[in-house]
């Protein structure tokens, strides 16, 4: 096996944080996807609390309405750092983070991920009664993933989609009429609801995968498990294309845990693929697999290499 000296590669070249602790912990300002009381501002709120002392007090956040709004926010310098779900155990990726990370957002990375256990609740005015509600209003995927629970406990109780689960508790709460939301419990804190059914969803093992964003590449010296992301371009029609870049890893005993394509927004058909490895860009078997699919791809760009999330506490 050759051993590519290729270190001078723009791949490799980028800021890196020079804090002590994670770059995360660095920011002044942290912007999350919105409204307040998503999944999102939980997982924000938890590694906050579990930062150095008087962090969140020292840390502004704030809610943006999209995920492109989010990470946009990122690029232009409106705050130093955000937060943006990436992955969940039950509906797979959110398109759109990755997608925005692959094709528009080059000038930011992954500097670190949560894993949050997604605990959903039924959630209703104070005043309302379980056999009283006529309507459940939530985010798709809140919905599909308590799909089963529904069709037993509510059969025949009508659903309706809403832009997110903070945005549907806030619908309820402003409503006279007798409807629950499906969301979380800080959404039902900040709206003055309440929760009426604890933990409804229908796999207990569910969890959501998010990613903190920065301008900087995390530092690469942390005695912790890393993780490397990055995107790989294909030629048109290129046999063994997958090949071509599984073997580059195979062959350097790298462990992959994810492989997956992605339409290349070309044509109907042209994929790229997006990668996640064990290991960080300082390890000489990932730098040499990266710096020599340089050589034999049109594109490929690192994502992030950063400290692998943990397993949530249920």
């Amino acid at each position: 096996m050759t051993t590519c000296n290729r270190r001078d590669e723009d791949l490799f070249r980028w800021p890196v944080s020079t804090i002590d602790g994670p770059a995360l912990f660095a920011a002044r300002r942290i912007g999350f996807l919105g409204p307040h009381g998503t999944f999102t501002e939980e997982a924000l709120q938890i590694t906050l609390a579990r930062g150095p002392e008087n962090v969140m007090e020292a840390i502004e956040t704030r809610p943006y309405p999209s995920i492109e709004d989010t990470i946009r926010a990122l690029a232009d310098d409106e705050i130093d750092c955000v937060l943006v779900p990436i992955e969940n155990s039950i509906e797979g990726s959110v398109s759109v983070t990755v997608d925005v990370l692959a094709w528009e957002a080059h000038d930011v990375q992954i500097i670190r991920e949560v894993r949050l256990p997604i605990r959903h609740r039924l959630i209703t005015r104070p005043e309302v009664h379980f056999a009283q509600i006529t309507k459940i209003i939530s985010h798709p995927h809140a919905n599909a993933q308590c799909r089963r629970w529904l069709r037993r406990a509510m059969p025949s109780v009508p659903i309706e989609a809403a832009n997110s689960t903070a945005g549907a508790v806030k619908i309820v709460s402003q409503s006279e009429e007798p409807w629950a939301a499906i969301g979380t419990a800080i959404a039902a804190e900040r709206y003055g609801c309440v929760v009426m059914r604890d933990n409804i969803e229908d796999h207990d093992d569910n969890e959501t995968r998010f990613v903190f964003l920065s301008r900087v590449r995390e530092r690469q010296d942390f005695h912790e498990p890393y993780k490397t992301s990055v995107v790989c371009e294909i030629m048109k029609d290129q046999p063994g294309a997958l090949l071509l870049i599984l073997q580059e890893f195979a062959h350097r005993y790298i462990n992959l845990t994810k492989v997956e394509s992605r339409p290349s927004k070309r044509r109907l058909g042209d994929y790229i693929f997006l990668v996640d490895m064990e290991g960080k860009l300082d390890d000489l078997p990932v730098h040499d697999a990266l710096a020599c699919l340089t050589c034999k791809l049109p594109r490929l760009t690192v994502l992030g290499s950063y400290p692998i999330g943990k397993p949530p506490v249920r």
